[in-house]
């Protein structure tokens, strides 16, 4: 075991407390070893530079009470390893500095420098021909769709389309199925989008579709809603698509394009 003590980066700790928006970029200044973040509410993204010239045995921690949800940090010539890409609330992150390989160390914190479920901003579902949710992080790996008593204004069924920069309208495979009470059940291929085949104005769907990355650009959806308002009925949907870019955006939509949503609400969960 190697201690260092030193008046400036050593064992005598010092903290910095920051009232930090959107945006920031943020440097450990000598003597600092505990940053606290207590912004108004989440933010969206941020940067953390290590202290330059650490000694051997140095302690960073790291802690926000609020939402740091795409975060990047730099180790100012050192590296870092289990380096944050986001700030959970109140789940401080800790790292120790060792001189030789000039490498960062997580020591305590670990859970929470895993990704976290973060939720979207919910969106009701009661008018316009479709809900978008954008500017999702670069380093999702799994998004799951929540529909609460969604609703729409014709026969058209609902699909959920993905896309980089843009929405992906075309490329899927996917086979959408229905099952009823009586034991009745089809099925039916899609190219548009990830397809439940709800198509009665009336139908009030509850339930989620996840979507999965399986590496690069691949990803995997698995869905299933309810419907019970008339007849009970089951629809579900599984499929593919490889985008030519990193995932950024989620769209709810209808096959036609036309239809309005008129009932419910829809809100995103990503990790």
């Amino acid at each position: 075991m190697t201690i260092s003590i030193n008046g400036t980066n050593g064992l005598i700790q010092a903290y910095d407390y920051q009232v930090l928006t959107t945006g920031f970029s943020y440097t450990f200044a000598a003597g600092t070893q505990v940053l606290v973040i207590n912004p108004a509410g989440t933010l969206a993204t941020g940067t953390i530079t290590m202290p330059a010239s650490p000694s051997d045995g140095m302690t960073i921690t790291v802690e926000s009470t609020q939402q740091v949800t795409a975060l990047t940090m730099s180790g100012n010539g050192g590296t870092i390893v289990g380096a944050a890409t986001q700030l959970i609330p109140n789940q401080p992150l800790s790292w120790v500095y060792r001189s030789t390989g000039t490498t960062w160390y997580p020591f305590s914190g670990g859970a929470g420098r895993a990704t976290a479920l973060v939720s979207g901003t919910s969106q009701a579902s009661t008018s316009g021909t479709s809900i978008d949710f954008t500017s999702i992080p670069s380093w999702v790996k799994r998004i799951t769709v929540v529909f609460n008593g969604v609703s729409t204004s014709g026969t058209s069924v609902k699909q959920i389309q993905i896309g980089s920069g843009s929405v992906v309208t075309t490329g899927y495979v996917c086979v959408g199925g229905t099952f009823y009470t009586t034991n009745a059940a089809g099925a039916t291929s899609f190219t548009s989008g990830f397809v439940f085949i709800s198509n009665t104005a009336s139908d009030l769907l509850n339930g989620t579709l996840v979507l999965a990355n399986v590496s690069g650009n691949i990803w995997v959806a698995n869905g299933l809603v309810s419907n019970a308002v008339t007849t009970p009925q089951v629809f579900t949907t599984n499929g593919n698509l490889t985008l030519s870019g990193v995932l950024d955006r989620v769209r709810i939509t209808t096959v036609n394009g036309t239809d309005t949503f008129d009932a419910g609400s829809i809100n995103i969960l990503y990790e």
